[in-house]
């Protein structure tokens, strides 16, 4: 389980580390806005997400089994977190990742990294779908400028309560989220080099703050953002919540697990490498321990953060840990200016980022599948989007399972 830093180190070059710096800041400048967005889509407060970029990015790549790996919150924690912050509030939330990353630890040194290739492709693919659907509509009440007092935390009951609310729709607010949306998509098509996100963001909070639109920004909804990173501590347990906040800690691991393994084959795939699963397990439990006890968010490898350090020039740990530092020299340097982000410019770089997250280009694919992975695919879609990620995961899984030792059995039967 030794780290990828230590592996890259010693043969450590001046021109690695230019192509580190530059690819670290870059990313750093796509993570910054995402990571204030993914924490209020989870009803967390926005500086959440940034000390979760900031720990998790140091300790996953300090300790990560990748050379190129970038950790951080990611959009398939949000539809999970809402839900228990919801049931068991910001504390409840910051005990689950504490135990998930324990639960992380235990699953590295018992080997369980290998475990990723039992997990059916449809299943990850139902799931990711599902979830990027349930991020794109919770921020259509933003998007709109809608005033609703509470979102429900179930997606069923979402859109019967922003339908209830379509008087209240704010044209100047939908006009900054659309526009928002189209420059991101035509800066990636034009400039994909450059971070046209925080561009986006940066123009469409400007024209608000110019020409004194009505739209709500994080100054005007949460406050000013703190300018550092607050101080270490432990959330409030007891032996009662420990045995509440189980499932929720084994779904936060799971995700971690999965998201973060993934995320590692799809960088070998793009840099010809080959990671440590174990070792990434390790750093994944070490960051989701550690994020908990600043206040942060769970923690995994993120795969879009991740693709975009490797097409920026990263080629080793060090471009991560240039990514989380960038982001806490601008919490500390420039915390007030990003109190101005507005939130409809947020909601639609979620919806960008939920709309990436499905793969529209793969659908294709998908439906030239099997019957039995179609099957899989919208089954585990469907219960993630009306039932619960839990039970779409658990399902999901079992059946596929069920469908893979079918399928050996009926093999080994033909064989003479």
């Amino acid at each position: 389980m030794k780290p990828k830093l230590l592996t890259t180190l010693p043969a450590y070059t001046s021109r690695l580390l230019a192509a580190d710096v530059i690819a670290g800041i870059t990313v750093a400048m796509v993570a910054l806005p995402l990571s204030i967005a993914i924490a209020i889509a989870s009803g967390a407060p926005p500086a959440a997400g940034l000390v979760t970029a900031v720990i998790g990015g140091l300790i996953v790549s300090a300790l990560g089994g990748s050379r190129v790996q970038i950790g951080g919150p990611t959009g398939a924690f949000i539809v999970v977190v809402y839900g228990i912050i919801q049931q068991f509030g910001f504390d409840g939330l910051l005990l689950a990742t504490l135990m998930a990353g324990l639960i992380l630890i235990i699953g590295a040194v018992v080997q369980a990294g290998r475990l990723i290739a039992l997990i059916p492709e449809p299943v990850i693919e139902g799931f990711t779908i599902g979830i990027a659907v349930i991020i794109a509509v919770s921020q259509l009440k933003d998007l709109l400028g809608e005033s609703i007092a509470q979102m429900p935390a179930e997606f069923v009951d979402i859109v019967p309560v922003l339908w209830s609310a379509r008087g209240t729709i704010n044209v100047a607010a939908l006009a900054i989220g659309l526009a928002t949306i189209v420059l991101i998509l035509m800066l990636r098509r034009w400039t994909p080099r450059i971070p046209g996100s925080i561009l986006a963001i940066a123009i469409a909070s400007g024209a608000v703050a110019l020409l004194a639109l009505p739209v709500d920004t994080l100054h005007s909804r949460f406050g000013s953002l703190p300018n550092g990173i607050p101080m270490i501590a432990l959330p409030p347990m007891s032996t009662e919540l420990l045995i509440a906040l189980l499932p929720s800690a084994l779904v936060i691991a799971f995700l971690a697990g999965v998201e973060s393994l993934l995320s590692a084959v799809v960088a070998d795939r793009m840099i010809g490498g080959a990671h440590r699963s174990n070792a990434e397990l390790l750093a994944q439990g070490a960051a989701n321990i550690a994020s908990p006890l600043f206040g942060g968010l769970p923690v995994t490898g993120a795969i879009a953060r991740t693709a975009t350090n490797v097409r920026a020039g990263g080629r080793t740990p060090i471009a991560g840990i240039v990514h989380a530092l960038t982001i806490l020299v601008v919490i500390v340097a420039a915390a007030p200016l990003a109190a101005y982000l507005t939130m409809p410019a947020l909601a639609g770089l979620l919806i960008v980022t939920a709309w990436t997250m499905s793969e529209p280009d793969r659908w294709p694919e998908r439906l030239r599948a099997s019957a039995s992975d179609r099957i899989l695919l919208f089954l585990t879609f469907g219960l993630t989007v009306l039932s619960s990620l839990t039970v779409a995961i658990a399902i999901g899984t079992a059946l596929g399972l069920a469908i893979q030792l079918q399928k050996r059995i009926l093999a080994s039967d033909s064989c003479p």
